[in-house]
């Protein structure tokens, strides 16, 4: 295998991860969503690594923060969300629904899936069964919807869930236990999130890394996952946000 995936916690009050993509040949990473400047840099001194590109997957502060620091003295693509370019000036490669870019010899697919804000982008990359989901699906729950509707966000977390089963889910922040309690909450019968959320409490209590979580997984222990209408959804999204 030629790629490995990093993994950077912030440890901000967000809990933020940003994770790096390495092309193990040559060094050379991608970095998703990076909070903070320095921590990429630290990371990327103390392992040997080049940044050679940035994916964004939306507009947010806590995605895009540390870009402009680390574009000073480097000419790299910063690809992101074309609808989202007049609050992210700094993208110089806009991407759309089904676009596809590459990193290596990695064909990279990109999904647009608004809700949490109306440009939100994934990108997929089949060849590692690997999704960099932003805020959109997280581990046993999704993200608010702040600037979309909840018919668009519903829409959005089925374009994800009909992804393959085997896909590995890397969302942007460690809300898995909280997620898990609510899953619990709503769904207090269901075997698969009462065994989940034993594990991710333990891991949680370790300081461990709850993610990646895959589509198998959410598709069993998700709430967000599980209804089967628009309503269903809104009325599960409202619960939450009162949670």
């Amino acid at each position: 295998m030629n790629f490995q995936i990093h993994m950077i916690d912030v440890k901000n009050q967000l809990q933020n991860y940003i994770w790096l993509l390495e092309h193990i040949p040559t060094k050379e990473v991608v970095a998703v969503d990076p909070t903070e400047a320095h921590m990429v840099e630290d990371y990327c001194a103390e392992h040997g690594l080049k940044l050679s590109q940035i994916w964004l997957t939306h507009w947010h502060k806590d995605h895009t923060g540390g870009v402009p620091e680390l574009l000073i003295n480097r000419h790299i693509p910063v690809y992101g969300p074309r609808d989202e370019l007049s609050k992210v000036p700094f993208i110089t490669h806009p991407l759309q629904h089904e676009a596809h870019i590459h990193f290596h010899d990695l064909n990279v697919e990109i999904f647009a899936v608004p809700g949490h804000t109306l440009g939100h982008i994934v990108y997929f990359i089949d060849a590692l069964d690997v999704l960099f989901c932003g805020d959109t699906l997280f581990a046993m729950g999704c993200g608010r919807v702040f600037e979309g509707t909840y018919e668009q966000m519903y829409h959005s977390l089925n374009r994800l869930a009909a992804l393959p089963a085997r896909t590995k889910v890397y969302c942007t922040h460690e809300y898995t236990l909280a997620n898990a309690k609510f899953a619990l909450h709503v769904e207090p019968d269901n075997l698969a999130i009462q065994q989940r959320f034993d594990k991710v409490e333990a891991q949680r209590m370790l300081g461990q890394c709850t993610l990646p979580s895959t589509i198998e997984l959410e598709l069993q222990t998700n709430p967000f996952l599980r209804v089967e209408s628009i309503a269903a959804f809104q009325r599960l999204r409202e619960m939450k946000d009162q949670f």
